[in-house]
């Protein structure tokens, strides 16, 4: 398996300190831009804020109090949108070319020696007011980018969950043959 794929995982701890460079958002945001899609219809979008600036503050002013514990440290918070519409119509299966999307920027990031940690616990509403999100554009997802930073920032409790054994489940539970629950995998 490729490297990135392994290493790829979603801390909670980064640096205060640790910026993320102009060029290394722009490689994020691009490899998030060559992500498949349905029909190539490219429905991703988003909203992206760095440390320090008014867009980073409305964006963590939109996370969940577990998220507000640990990612204001991060370097970037953005919130990951989708298009519901483009000249053709409707567009089908928008999560899926978000949720691509998505994990381009988090496999980008492991190359580039960052860390990034996807987030569903924000509210779409406040950050459609937040951000004047048209009707046709759904937020769906947020995620935090920096650094790695050091575990004794973290809440105790969010010290433990960093420190868990990483545990897949087994192909043996997740791809079937021929009927449900018949493994390929034996």
């Amino acid at each position: 398996m490729n490297e990135l794929i392994s290493k790829r995982w979603s801390p909670r701890a980064f640096s205060a300190d640790a910026t993320v460079s102009d060029d290394e958002l722009r490689l994020l945001l691009e490899a998030a831009r060559w992500a498949p899609s349905h029909g190539n219809s490219q429905p991703a979008r988003f909203v992206v804020g760095r440390r320090g600036t008014p867009a980073f503050d409305k964006i963590f002013d939109t996370l969940t109090r577990g998220n507000r514990t640990w990612a204001f440290r991060a370097s970037v918070l953005l919130i990951g949108c989708v298009i519901t519409k483009d000249d053709r119509g409707d567009i089908p299966n928008v999560e899926f070319g978000l949720g691509l999307a998505m994990e381009n920027i988090a496999l980008q990031a492991v190359h580039l020696g960052l860390v990034a940690h996807m987030m569903g616990g924000f509210d779409p509403e406040a950050a459609r007011t937040a951000f004047d999100i048209p009707a046709d554009v759904r937020p769906l997802v947020a995620m935090a980018v920096g650094h790695q930073g050091a575990l004794e920032d973290l809440p105790e409790d969010l010290q433990a969950r960093e420190q868990r054994e990483r545990v897949r489940h087994p192909l043996s539970e997740t791809v079937f043959t021929d009927s449900w629950g018949q493994s390929l995998f034996g």
